[in-house]
C-alpha cells in the first residue's frame, strides 16, 4: 500500500473479533476487582452496679447486664436502666442482644442465710446429692446444691427481671466471692443454679478464668449439668487477644468458648466467638 492511499475499512468479521476481544478484556477487569468487605461486626459490652450513674457504651452489638450488686444475695440498683440500655443493642453476632449474668458464691457459715431442707420457693426440689439437713454435713454438697438453687430462684423472681425464661443467664464464678474449700460442694452449688434456670427453660453459661475456675470448681465430670455449658472467658487486655482466646480450651471439657472479654477505656467489652 502506497503512502497516499487511505486505509481500507475493516471487514465485518474483523469488527466482530475486535468487539469480542474488548468484551473479554472488560470481563477480566471486572473479575480482577477485589471484593468489597462487609461491615465489621463490633463487640458487645457487659455492665452492672459499678456503672450505676455513669454514661454507658454506645452502639454495642449485644449487652450483658449484671443482676446482682456484687454478691449472690443482693440486687443491682441500676438493673432496670441497664436492661433498657441493653435493649438498644444492634445485634449482628451469634449472641442474643440481651443476656444476664449473676454473681455466684458458696459461703456456708459465712452467709446471711443457709438452707436446711430440699424445699425452696414453695416446692420440693429433686436434689442429686440427697437430703439437705441442719444436722448432717450441713455445708456439704446437698445443702450447697440447695443454696445455689435458691440464689438462682431469687435472681429470676425477686430482682426485677420480667420473663426470666427468655434470657441466657451467665454464672459469674470468681475467687473474690466466698467459696467452700470443697470443690465438690462448689460444683454442687453451681449445679443447683443451673437446675433452677433449666426449670424455667433458660439457657446458662459460665464466666470465669481458667485459674479461678480450677481453684473453685476443679474438673467437671460428664455427669454434671455444667459439663456442656458454653464458656465466657475473661482475662484479655485487647480485642486482638480476646479473639485469640476463642481458641482456648473451654472451662468444662464438654463446652465451647462462646465469648471472650477484654477491658478498654474503663469498660468491659465482649467478643463473640460464634
Amino acid at each position: 500500500m502506497s503512502a497516499n492511499h487511505a486505509a481500507s475499512p475493516a471487514s465485518p468479521a474483523s469488527r466482530f473479533r475486535l468487539a469480542l476481544a474488548a468484551a473479554a478484556a472488560a470481563v477480566l477487569m471486572f473479575v480482577a476487582q477485589p471484593a468489597q468487605a462487609g461491615p465489621t461486626v463490633g463487640p458487645g459490652n457487659d455492665v452492672s452496679w459499678p456503672q450505676c450513674g455513669q454514661a454507658l457504651p454506645k452502639n454495642q452489638t449485644f449487652g450483658i447486664v449484671g443482676v446482682n450488686n456484687g454478691l449472690a444475695n443482693n440486687t443491682n440498683p441500676c438493673l432496670a436502666t441497664q436492661l433498657a440500655w441493653a435493649r438498644a443493642s444492634t445485634g449482628g453476632t451469634g449472641q442474643p442482644k440481651i443476656a444476664l449474668y449473676v454473681n455466684t458464691a458458696n459461703p456456708g457459715a459465712a452467709g446471711s442465710w443457709w438452707p436446711t431442707s430440699n424445699t425452696y420457693g414453695g416446692a420440693k426440689v429433686t436434689n442429686p446429692y440427697g437430703e439437705c439437713t441442719s444436722t448432717v454435713d450441713v455445708y456439704g454438697p446437698a445443702c450447697s446444691y440447695m443454696y445455689g438453687y435458691a440464689k438462682a430462684y431469687d435472681d429470676a423472681n425477686i430482682r426485677g427481671v420480667s420473663d426470666p425464661g427468655l434470657y441466657t443467664w451467665w454464672l459469674d464464678v470468681e475467687t473474690g466471692n466466698s467459696w467452700s474449700p470443697s470443690t465438690l460442694a462448689n460444683r454442687a452449688d453451681l449445679e443447683g443454679m443451673v437446675a433452677y434456670f433449666a426449670s424455667i427453660k433458660a439457657p446458662t453459661g459460665i464466666y470465669s478464668t481458667r485459674t479461678q475456675w480450677t481453684q473453685i470448681v476443679g474438673a467437671v465430670p460428664p455427669s454434671s449439668n455444667l459439663y456442656n455449658l458454653p464458656s465466657w472467658l475473661a482475662g484479655a487486655s485487647s480485642l486482638a487477644l480476646a479473639k485469640r482466646k476463642c481458641a482456648d480450651a473451654p472451662l468444662t471439657a464438654g463446652g465451647k468458648v462462646s465469648l471472650t472479654q477484654y477491658v478498654s477505656g474503663g469498660f468491659d467489652y465482649d467478643h463473640s466467638c460464634i
